[in-house]
């Protein structure tokens, strides 16, 4: 079937949500995806499931994307602000690493640092990346297979 001259060809259906609340991990996810298979509800639980799993002596460190009040001196805003946070262990004890806090706050072994992860997921608006070497990525080792 030809089309008349001048004519532009149909664009492809292409799925695609837009930006809803602070949603856009889940859009990406399902925009790459190209149906709605994640709601936030779905992520969240992902999010948690993983979290006992983790390999903790395989993960060099960990960054945390949280929500941060804003303030001018002693006001406290009531405006959030996305703030990066690390989270390592040294010699066998977790740290915060919070460039906002005056002195890293220890965390404690292993089961500190679940407890400060599912308290800041439970927090919601909170993303996880995981620092892990080259060789712990291609194995996948970072999650425990038990």
């Amino acid at each position: 079937m030809s089309q008349a001259p001048g004519a532009q060809p149909s664009p492809p259906s292409v799925y695609h949500e837009r930006q809803r609340l602070e949603l856009c991990a889940v859009h990406a996810l399902n925009n790459v995806l190209q149906q709605q298979l994640f709601s936030q509800e779905a992520a969240d639980e992902i999010c948690k499931r993983p979290l006992s799993q983790l390999a903790l002596p395989q993960v060099l460190g960990l960054i945390l994307n949280l929500p941060s009040p804003v303030s001018l001196g002693l006001l406290s805003l009531p405006l959030r602000r996305r703030h990066w946070v690390a989270l390592r262990q040294v010699d066998g004890i977790y740290y915060n690493l919070d460039s906002k806090l005056r002195v890293p706050k220890a965390l404690g072994d292993e089961d500190g640092v679940r407890a400060f992860l599912a308290t800041a997921l439970a927090q919601g608006l909170c993303e996880v990346l995981l620092v892990v070497t080259k060789e712990v990525e291609e194995k996948g080792c970072w999650l425990r297979t038990d």
